[in-house]
């Protein structure tokens, strides 16, 4: 991949989408009971009901969340790939933000909740990605995203990148002025900051390997990301292999955490597991994640839960925080750490379901 220069920015001239209504038609939002075994966690409700539903992130005030689904518009059966919405906390007022074309990722809320960033491939091509040959394992495709900010209300979109490849994952300093983001674009998938405006690129990590899905703390000082490094002659050959196929095979992922001009990385789990999707306790010292540390295969379907865990950002402390479903994940406190959303398949009334649930945080 090209070097792309630092102060390189390309806004596109401005395009407005229409700002769709998708208020869910579901069951009504009524709490679910906590498992007594998940005693942080009350009044849980769950807000969205069909589907895939992923990564939703509360709006810097925490009264609005952004989210991404394969719900239509009309209710009529489900997308073959993502699109970016938001909406109240109780689950109504929903509304489609991206443009409805191509695959979109990684929504999040600018400071003020005017403006939101996802990432979306329909600038190379209107339609779904086609989905990887994954085989007997889980690999995702390093398709052709490029970074976008819009209007909440579907207008001024501009975009952010426009180098070949995976430019995605990005979130937003709590001042506003940066933007981090996972981009392949000097051959590996590595971690760079940019202001909010596109310009000004720096890279932080150079490891071989994958960096990515990485969070400011709270007061914007440092990052939290995940990271897979391979460790040996096999490992590195396999990683780059599969790389050159614009595939990466996230089997083992640890925590790290930085200052945010890449400085001072400090590896924070070290327990061989899948650990990914962690975000800074509003305290700015612990770290909830999603990890199948803990799981067994499961003996009927094959395969390992992934549950949300609390750690300290020294890596002590381990807490395992939910125990209902085989998956839960993208776990993020709201500001004032009252609340948790995280995505989870519990309730799930059919296979590859993900739904997003909110509870009430109890310390």
């Amino acid at each position: 991949m090209g070097i792309v220069l630092a102060a390189l920015v390309v806004l596109e001239p401005t395009q407005t989408i229409q700002a769709v209504d998708t208020s869910p038609q579901a069951p009504s939002h009524e709490s679910t009971a906590a498992s007594k075994r998940e005693p942080h966690l009350a009044n849980i409700r769950q807000l969205t009901f069909g589907g895939k539903n992923a990564e939703a992130y509360f709006s810097f005030d925490g009264d609005k969340l952004i989210f991404q689904s394969t719900r239509r518009e009309d209710g009529q059966g489900f997308r073959d790939c993502y699109q970016i919405f938001v909406m109240d906390l109780d689950g109504t007022n929903v509304r489609r933000v991206s443009t409805g074309l191509g695959g979109t990722t990684c929504g999040y809320f600018f400071p003020g909740g005017r403006r939101v960033l996802f990432s979306s491939t329909h600038w190379s091509h209107p339609g779904c990605p086609p989905k990887p040959k994954r085989g007997a394992r889980y690999r995702w495709a390093l398709d052709d995203y490029d970074i976008y900010s819009i209007h909440v209300d579907g207008k001024d979109m501009q975009r952010l990148t426009s180098t070949p490849g995976y430019d995605a994952e990005a979130t937003i300093s709590p001042d506003g002025r940066l933007i981090v983001f996972t981009s392949i674009r000097d051959g590996d998938l590595d971690l760079y900051t940019m202001r909010a405006d596109g310009t000004g690129i720096k890279r932080l990590t150079h490891e071989l390997g994958y960096d990515g899905g990485a969070f400011f703390s709270p007061d914007g000082r440092r990052i939290v990301y995940r990271a897979q490094h391979p460790a040996t002659p096999e490992e590195r050959e396999a990683y780059l292999e599969l790389l050159a196929q614009g595939l990466v095979e996230p089997s083992h992922l640890e925590i790290f955490v930085m200052d945010v001009d890449g400085s001072n990385k400090r590896q924070v789990t070290a327990n061989g597991a899948s650990n990914f999707a962690p975000f800074f306790h509003p305290d700015g010292r612990r770290i909830i994640f999603s990890s199948n540390v803990s799981s067994a295969a499961n003996k009927q379907e094959g395969r390992p839960a992934f549950h949300l865990y609390l750690i300290r950002d020294d890596g002590t402390g381990l807490e395992q925080v939910t125990f209902e479903g085989h998956f839960n994940s993208f776990p993020m406190f709201s500001p004032d750490g009252t609340k948790l959303v995280w995505v989870s398949d519990r309730n799930a009334t059919s296979p590859g379901e993900f739904n997003i649930f909110l509870a009430d945080w109890v310390p």
